[in-house]
């Protein structure tokens, strides 16, 4: 009985199943042209690849953690990839889905709850925070691989600017989830070697984290120094910052259309 149960909590959910099919029909539809409007097909695509990668960044801390101690996890149904399955479908899902529409920011919300009291050594404390957005560089390498290896000769323009703005959400995720802010993942990582009374202090603010970075990023000023080292490091990666913002005007479909990114839109 317990076999059974261990392993239906490690099977891959219908949920996340559909999510990449839609993933994978989308991404298609893009590449073939077959989409009747572009630009949804192309929403759809992104939208659904990124949910995607969330559930692959909370797989990745609720991984970590059953390795490093936590064997509650697999009851939780952390392991099934399902989102409906974590601690807060708004702030995992709906919440990085919204900063994605309002702004073309990558980021994971809060997500899977983990017994840290049954984790010991604070090593394996900062590799579970870590895993998650480690995960957003594995998933941001997949991504620019095809432009740093030019293997997109060819490839329909709308799939290369679909493909070139998922890759932006991948970069910003992992870059600003590494920020050593109460609330995000790199403050996790650094947490275990802080004193408790710093602790104590900082963690009636973890909730407002995320927020705060979403808040500030808002300021013209940092949002421009922001995004241009973000361009920088895409362009070093073979993505051009025009690729991009291509990329995030065919996704946000219900703006108004730029007439050059619309031309490679039949």
């Amino acid at each position: 009985m317990s076999t059974a149960s261990s392993r239906s909590d490690r099977r891959i959910s219908p949920v996340f199943l559909g999510i990449a099919a839609v993933t994978a029909v989308t991404g298609w539809a893009v590449w073939t042209d077959f989409a009747a409007d572009a630009r949804i097909a192309v929403f759809l695509f992104v939208t659904s690849a990124w949910i995607v990668s969330l559930c692959l960044h909370e797989y990745a801390h609720a991984r970590t953690a059953l390795h490093s101690g936590d064997i509650s996890i697999g009851a939780k149904g952390y392991l099934t990839l399902n989102p409906l399955k974590y601690t807060h479908a708004l702030l995992s899902i709906v919440l990085p889905v919204i900063f994605v529409i309002m702004g073309g920011i990558g980021l994971p919300g809060g997500a899977v709850f983990i017994e840290r009291s049954r984790i010991r050594g604070r090593w394996r404390h900062s590799l579970i925070s870590a895993a998650g957005p480690l995960t957003n560089l594995l998933f941001a390498a997949v991504c620019t691989a095809p432009f740093w290896l030019g293997l997109l000769d060819g490839v329909p323009l709308v799939f290369r600017f679909a493909l070139a703005f998922l890759a932006l959400l991948q970069v910003t995720a992992a870059i600003l989830n590494f920020l050593p802010v109460p609330g995000l993942d790199g403050y996790g990582v650094i947490e275990p070697w802080l004193s408790r009374k710093f602790r104590a202090q900082v963690e009636p603010f973890a909730p407002f984290g995320l927020l705060a970075v979403f808040g500030i990023l808002f300021i013209p000023e940092v949002n421009r120094a922001f995004f241009e080292g973000i361009d920088a490091i895409l362009g070093g990666l073979g993505i051009s910052d025009l690729e991009t913002y291509c990329g995030q005007n065919l996704y946000r479909f219900w703006t108004t259309r730029d007439e050059f990114c619309q031309s490679f839109v039949s």
